[in-house]
C-alpha cells in the first residue's frame, strides 16, 4: 500500500546551533528551504516527494503521482522493491564498508552473477554512472598503449555528436552541449566527435592511435534517439577490423530498459565493454561497473584505479539482487510488451500537438510542437495532472516509468498528456 497522510515534523539545526521545527507538509517552505541551502544545479518541478511505492509516488501533502521518469532508469524495478529493500536490509545490519583494502563477502557472488549475465569475465566495480564512464576510458588508453601498442599519450576515443555520459570534467570535453561545457575548461583532449548514426564518419575518424569507440546505443538526453538499425553492427564490425574497442554505454539504456538486458542485443551485437550504472544500484544506493572479458579488464594493476566505496558489501548485496531480478527474464519481458502498448497510444498523438515519437521498450521521446508548447510547460501541466516527466532539449520530454508499472497506468498517463495537449490547444 501506499503511504498518505501528513509527513511528520523534521527537526533541523542551523548553523548556529539552534534547532528549528519545519513543517514537512509543507510543499513550498521545503522547496524554499532547499533552495536557500542546496547549490541550484538543478531545475526541479515543483513538487516535493515523500514516498514511493511501485510506479508511484506521494508528496509531502499526500497527492500521488505517476513516476514516469523513475530517476533516468535507476528506478527500473519500482520504488520501495521488496526484494531490493529486503536484500539492503540484511546487509546493513552486517557490514555496509569494508573499502577494498580487504576482501568482503559480498563482493564474489555479485561481480560473477553480473559477469554471468553480461556474458563476459570480469567487472570492476564503481559507484556512479559518470566513474563508470571515466573508468572505461582509463581501462581503453591502458589497453591501447599496453596491448595495441599506441604510442604514450597519444591515444584517441570517438564519440557521438549529442552524447551525454555525465558531466565530470573529462566527460564535458567531449559534450557539445554548451550548458554543461561553459565556464568549465580547460578541456581533457583525447577524444573526436563524428555525427551520431553515420557509421561512414566513425571509421574516416580511426588512426592508428584511436583506442576505442564509446557510445550510447540509444541516446537518452538528446531524446531518446534511436540510431539507424544497420548503425550499431556496422560500428561494430568497423571497430573489430581495425583493432579498436567498442565501448557501450549502457548506463540508462540497460538492464532492461528497452525490452532487452542491454540495448545492444537488439541490433544483435556485443561490445567489448558495458558500463552499467543507475538500475544496478535498484534505486536504493549508487552502484555502477564496466564489465567486459579479462584481456581488456586484465590490463589494470594493483593501486592504479580505485574506489573507496566501490564494490563495498551494501552496494553488491543489492547489486546481487538486482541482477537476481534481471535473470529471471520478466522484466526485460515487462519492458518489451508494455512499451509496445505504450507506443502504439503514443503515436496517436502525432499530429494532435506532438511530432514524433521515439524509442524502445518502456522509454520514449515525444517531440512536443513548440509552436503548442515548450516541453517544460507540457511537464508542469503533467504535474498538476498527477504525472511526473521530465523535458530535454526545449520541446521534447522523456518517458520512462518503471518497468513494474501496468497498462492501465500507462493508458491513464497517455490519457493526460492527451489532455494537457488539447489545453494548450492542440488541433
Amino acid at each position: 500500500m501506499l503511504h498518505s497522510g501528513a509527513a511528520p515534523m523534521s527537526a533541523l539545526t542551523d548553523q548556529s546551533g539552534l534547532t528549528a521545527q519545519v513543517g514537512l507538509t509543507d510543499q513550498s517552505a521545503a522547496i524554499a528551504l532547499e533552495n536557500k541551502h542546496a547549490a541550484h544545479n538543478y531545475h526541479p518541478l515543483a513538487v516535493v516527494v515523500a514516498s514511493g511505492d511501485g510506479a508511484w509516488v506521494t508528496d509531502i501533502n499526500g497527492k500521488r503521482y505517476l513516476d514516469c521518469l523513475a530517476a533516468y532508469s535507476a528506478v527500473n524495478f519500482g520504488h520501495s522493491n521488496p526484494v531490493l529493500l529486503d536484500a539492503a536490509r540484511a546487509q546493513l545490519g552486517r557490514i555496509t564498508l569494508t573499502s577494498r583494502a580487504f576482501h568482503n563477502d559480498q563482493l564474489g557472488p555479485f561481480v560473477t552473477a553480473l559477469a554471468k549475465l553480461a556474458g563476459k569475465d570480469m567487472v570492476l566495480p564503481m559507484n556512479t554512472g559518470a566513474e563508470a564512464v571515466e573508468s572505461g576510458v582509463k581501462v581503453a588508453r591502458a589497453w591501447g598503449y599496453r596491448v595495441k601498442g599506441v604510442a604514450a599519450g597519444m591515444a584517441n576515443i570517438i564519440v557521438a555528436g549529442g552524447n551525454f555520459h555525465g558531466r565530470t570534467t573529462t566527460i564535458i570535453s567531449f559534450s557539445d552541449d554548451e550548458s554543461a561545457r561553459a565556464d568549465f575548461g580547460p578541456f581533457t583532449p583525447g577524444f573526436r566527435t563524428v555525427p551520431y548514426g553515420d557509421a561512414a564518419a566513425l571509421e574516416a575518424a580511426i588512426d592508428e592511435n584511436t583506442v576505442a569507440v564509446l557510445l550510447e546505443p540509444i541516446q537518452g538526453e538528446a531524446g531518446i534517439v534511436v540510431p539507424p538499425a544497420d548503425y550499431l553492427p556496422a560500428v561494430r564490425e568497423i571497430t573489430s577490423r581495425h583493432n579498436v574497442l567498442f565501448i557501450a554505454d549502457e548506463i540508462q539504456s540497460g538492464l532492461g530498459r528497452t525490452g532487452a538486458t542491454f540495448a545492444v542485443e537488439q541490433a544483435g551485437v556485443v561490445p567489448d565493454l558495458y558500463l552499467l550504472g543507475k538500475a544496478l544500484g535498484g534505486g536504493i544506493v549508487p552502484v555502477s561497473a564496466v564489465v567486459g572479458n579479462t584481456d581488456i579488464l586484465g590490463v589494470l594493476r594493483p593501486g592504479e584505479h580505485g574506489s573507496t566505496f566501490g564494490g563495498n558489501p551494501l552496494a553488491a548485496a543489492v547489486g546481487l539482487a538486482v541482477v537476481n531480478l534481471l535473470a529471471t527474464g520478466e522484466y526485460q519481458q515487462r519492458a518489451r510488451d508494455l512499451g509496445a502498448h505504450l507506443h502504439e497510444r503514443l503515436l496517436g498523438l502525432v499530429g494532435h500537438g506532438v511530432l514524433e515519437v521515439r524509442g524502445a521498450g518502456l522509454w520514449a521521446g515525444v517531440d512536443i510542437d513548440p509552436a503548442l508548447a515548450s516541453g517544460r510547460a507540457v511537464c508542469e501541466a503533467l504535474m498538476e495532472r498527477g504525472v511526473l516527466a521530465k523535458d530535454t532539449h526545449g520541446s521534447t520530454i522523456r518517458l520512462a516509468p518503471p518497468l513494474v508499472v501496468s497498462a492501465e497506468d500507462l493508458d491513464w498517463a497517455v490519457d493526460q498528456l492527451a489532455a494537457v495537449l488539447d489545453e494548450f490547444g492542440a488541433v
